[in-house]
C-alpha cells in the first residue's frame, strides 16, 4: 500500500480518483465563493485536513479550483489557499451557466478566452471596417432586446456572437482560430443560462449591454486607451451583492 510520509509516520492514502478530487474541490468551491476576494481559506495542510484527502488527490483538487478561477495560492507565511477575484464571465461559468459534465472545461475556456480579449480587441481598433462595425452594432441591439426581455439565455448567447465577431476582425489566423475553439467549448457545453429568482435580472443585463456598446463604439473611433480600458472592466467589474453573478 502507497503511503506518504508525516511527522506521525506513514499514513495510507487512496488513489487519485476524479470523484474524491471533484468533491474536495466542491466543497472548498463553497468556501471561496461565500467568500470576499482575497480572503484566507486556510493551509493546504489545514483545507487537506479538512477535505480528509490525500496529498495527490488533494492536489488534483486544487488544480481543478485554480482552472476555475476560483482560488489563488501564495507561499511563505501568511501563505495558503486564497479566494480569488473573479471577473463576471468566470463566474457565469462556475454559477450561473447550467453545464454539462465538461464544467472544469468550460471554466478553463472562460478564463483563457478573458486573456485573448485584450489582444483582439488592439486588432479591432486597426483592421475592423465600417461594414465590421455595423455587424457588431446589430448584434448589440440584439442584446439590448434580450435585456429588455430579461432573457438571460438570449443574451449571453448574443454576447458570445459579438466577442466572435470582434474576434473574426484580426489579421491572426492562429489567434482567430484559437478563440473560437474557446467560444464553441463554452457554448456547446452549455445547457441553459439560469435565471436568479431573488433579484432582477434585466437591470443587470442592460448594464452589460451598455459596456459593450461603449467598447464597439470605442474601437469604431480608434480609442485605444477607452477600448482598454473598457475591456480591462469587462473581465474585472463583479456584480454588487444584489446582483447575479453575471
Amino acid at each position: 500500500m502507497h503511503a506518504e510520509l508525516t511527522r506521525g509516520g506513514p499514513v495510507p492514502t487512496e488513489p487519485v480518483t476524479a470523484g474524491r478530487a471533484e468533491q474536495a474541490a466542491d466543497r472548498i468551491a463553497d468556501l471561496a465563493r461565500t467568500a470576499t476576494p482575497g480572503t484566507r481559506l486556510g493551509t493546504k495542510a489545514e483545507l487537506r485536513t479538512l477535505c480528509g484527502v490525500s496529498v495527490s488527490t488533494f492536489n488534483e483538487a486544487l488544480r481543478l479550483l485554480q482552472a476555475r478561477g476560483l482560488v489563488s495560492v501564495r507561499s511563505g507565511p501568511g501563505g495558503g489557499l486564497f479566494a480569488a477575484e473573479q471577473s463576471p464571465m468566470v463566474r457565469l461559468g462556475n454559477s450561473v451557466l447550467a453545464l454539462d459534465a465538461e464544467q472544469t472545461s468550460v471554466a478553463e475556456a472562460i478564463r483563457i478566452r478573458d486573456a485573448l480579449d485584450p489582444l483582439l480587441v488592439e486588432d479591432a481598433l486597426w483592421y475592423a471596417s465600417p461594414a465590421d462595425f455595423a455587424e457588431m452594432r446589430t448584434i448589440l441591439d440584439e442584446m439590448s432586446h434580450a435585456a429588455d426581455a430579461g432573457d438571460p439565455t438570449a443574451f449571453v448567447h448574443a454576447n458570445w456572437r459579438l466577442h466572435a465577431r470582434i474576434a473574426a476582425t484580426s489579421p491572426h489566423a492562429l489567434l482567430r482560430s484559437l478563440y473560437a475553439n474557446l467560444l464553441d467549448i463554452i457554448e456547446g457545453h452549455t445547457l441553459s443560462v439560469l435565471p436568479d429568482g431573488d433579484h432582477p435580472l434585466a437591470p443587470y443585463l442592460h448594464e452589460r449591454h451598455h459596456l459593450h456598446a461603449d467598447l464597439v463604439e470605442a474601437m469604431a473611433r480608434h480609442d485605444r486607451d477607452t477600448a482598454l480600458s473598457l475591456i480591462h472592466a469587462h473581465k474585472t467589474t463583479a456584480p454588487d451583492s444584489a446582483r447575479p453573478h453575471l
